[in-house]
Order: C-alpha cells, then structure tokens, then sequence
C-alpha cells in the first residue's frame, strides 16, 4: 500500500471553518505510536495547536485479525467508535482531551476526521521513567477515573457502539471468547515461529486448565480494553487524559486489570481498587502474552515502520509463554 500521508494544505478549509477567517495551517506533524489511525499535531500561524485523528485505511498499518466474531477487542478502532466512548467516558467524569470538531461525512477530507485540544506530548509513562515524584499524583487520579469506570456495570458485554445498536452477541461466555482468541493468536503466532510450533500442544493444554478454573459470571464492568501509561497524557494542569479510547467496552474487569498489572508494574497498586477474581486475571493474562505475541509479528510483516519493536516485544513475549509450561 502506498501511503499517503496528510499534509497541513490539506486542512485549509477545516482550519478556517474551525478558527476563524483569519487562521491558517503552519505545520502538521505525523505523531509515532498511531498505528490503526492517523494521530497529527496541527499547528496554527498564532502558534497554537490541536490534534487531528484520522481513520483512514492508508492510516491503519494493521493486517486482518484472526476472527472470533463476537470478540469485542476485535478491529476496535473508527470514528463511531470514538465518539461513542467520548460520551460514555464524559458521563463517568474520566478525562480525554476535548473534542473540538467531528466529521464524518467527507467535508474536509476524504477520511473520518476528529479534531480534539492538544493536551502536550507528556505521557505518564514518561513520568513515571524519568521523574517518578512527578508521576505519583497523576497516577492517584487516574486509579480514581478507573475506579469510576470499573464500577459502572452493564448488562451487556461488547463494544458500546454494538451495545447501543442491539448488536453485541451475548450467546456465550466471555472467558469462552477470551480463550478462542487466544488459541487463534496461538495458531497464527505457531505459523510464524517455529518454537511456537513446537509447543503448541503444551501451550494449548495450559490454556485449558487455566479456562478450567474460571466459574461462570455475568458481571461486567466499563474498561478502556489496553490502558497503558502511554495511553495516558499529562498536561501542565497535571489532570491526566486518556487517549486511544476507542477499545472501550464492557467486559470483565480482570481483563482490564491484567493489562493494567502488565504494563504499570511497580506503580500498579495505586490502580486498584476493586475485588477481582485471581483465577480468572491469570487465565485473562496468559491470554494477553499470546495476544502480545501474535498481534506485533502480525504487523511486523507489514510496512509498520517500527517493526524491530514490535518484534522485541513479541520475543518478550514468547520467553514468558514458554517459561510456564
């Protein structure tokens, strides 16, 4: 695919429309780390800024996943996604940077656009690396926005936007779906490397006996799906935002929370802060190391341009999977 990146003489309409007669675009820049949409910083000739999400397909560096049709976390990007978790996001008072402008009709490109305030380039992962002191309010207020997030039940598992819609299949459990999408990431991961391929038997029977201690529940929670401290922005107000919202559903909360033990280490005690089930994280953590290694050999094949992280952490990765079993 050749990809065609947006440039700032493409935004002159929206820019007008949006701030005034009298504004023009100066400069947009390509944020890293977007790799289903189009992250951009635009800048404006008085200096100032905003960010411009784009849903494109030439924005979107992802390969099709191995389908589990009513798994929710699933191709979980696209602008009706987006607004949807906005709103639901707003009405349990977590922050995301504020939505300026949405479109979806093609009026000022041709793409699903949203234009949201430009909250600064600190992410609390970087905090938390480079100036831990720095790093421990932000962290107390995010384990409150989870707190309110994993307290708001549903009836319903799924996307929101397929909740809404009566859409979202509730015909079987999610530990049941949660372990068909590991054994597809499995299956896909083994045909790539061959210490997988070896294992194979041995990895699926751990996954078994994990399932196998999970007791039936209908208990779901509002999560954001793949919360990491990169997915965290920290303005100079120090009130933290959320971004890459649109994985946002109801599930289990222990999904949530195994990601969240994953990928905030140290600093994860100050992020829970409801009763969880321990078989039932183990089980959802096992599952996400297979994810971790399925998913960045997946993109590793295509263009993504930094493909030699993604294989480091599918190395990472397989080293874990193959330790416990």
């Amino acid at each position: 695919m050749t990809r065609a990146v947006l440039q700032s003489a493409d935004l002159h309409d929206l820019v007008v429309d949006q701030f005034g007669a009298d504004r023009r675009p100066a400069a947009l820049d390509r944020l890293t780390g977007g790799s289903k949409k189009g992250v951009y910083r635009l800048r404006l000739d008085d200096q100032s800024t905003a960010i411009l999400y784009v849903w494109a397909a030439g924005e979107n560096y992802w390969p099709p996943a191995p389908a589990v049709p009513d798994d929710p976390f699933t191709d979980a990007s696209g602008v009706e996604l987006f607004a949807t978790n906005y709103a639901a996001l707003s009405a349990v008072d977590v922050r995301t940077p504020r939505l300026l402008m949405l479109d979806c009709a093609g009026r000022y490109h041709p793409a699903d656009l949203a234009l949201v305030e430009d909250v600064g380039a600190v992410t609390l992962e970087a905090l938390m690396e480079h100036d831990p002191a720095a790093a421990v309010t932000p962290l107390s207020t995010l384990g409150d926005a989870l707190c309110r997030m994993h307290t708001t039940r549903g009836t319903h598992y799924g996307k929101l936007a397929a909740i809404a819609r009566g859409e979202a299949l509730q015909t079987r459990s999610t530990e049941d779906i949660i372990q068909d999408r590991a054994r597809g990431h499995l299956d896909a991961a083994a045909a790539r490397d061959a210490r997988l391929a070896d294992a194979h038997d041995r990895i699926t029977d751990h996954l078994r006996r994990l399932r196998g201690a999970v007791t039936v529940r209908h208990d779901y929670r509002l999560i954001h799906g793949e919360l990491g401290p990169d997915h965290v922005l920290v303005p100079p107000s120090g009130a933290p935002a959320m971004v890459d919202i649109e994985g946002l559903a109801f599930f289990d909360v222990e999904w949530e929370h195994a990601w969240l033990q994953l990928r905030f280490g140290d600093a994860y005690p100050a992020l829970q802060s409801v009763e969880l089930d321990p078989n039932r994280l183990e089980f959802y953590r096992f599952a996400q190391v297979l994810s971790l290694i399925e998913g960045p050999l997946r993109i590793a094949d295509t263009d993504f341009p930094d493909r030699r992280w993604m294989l480091a952490l599918a190395e990472r990765n397989i080293t874990k999977a193959l330790a416990v079993i």
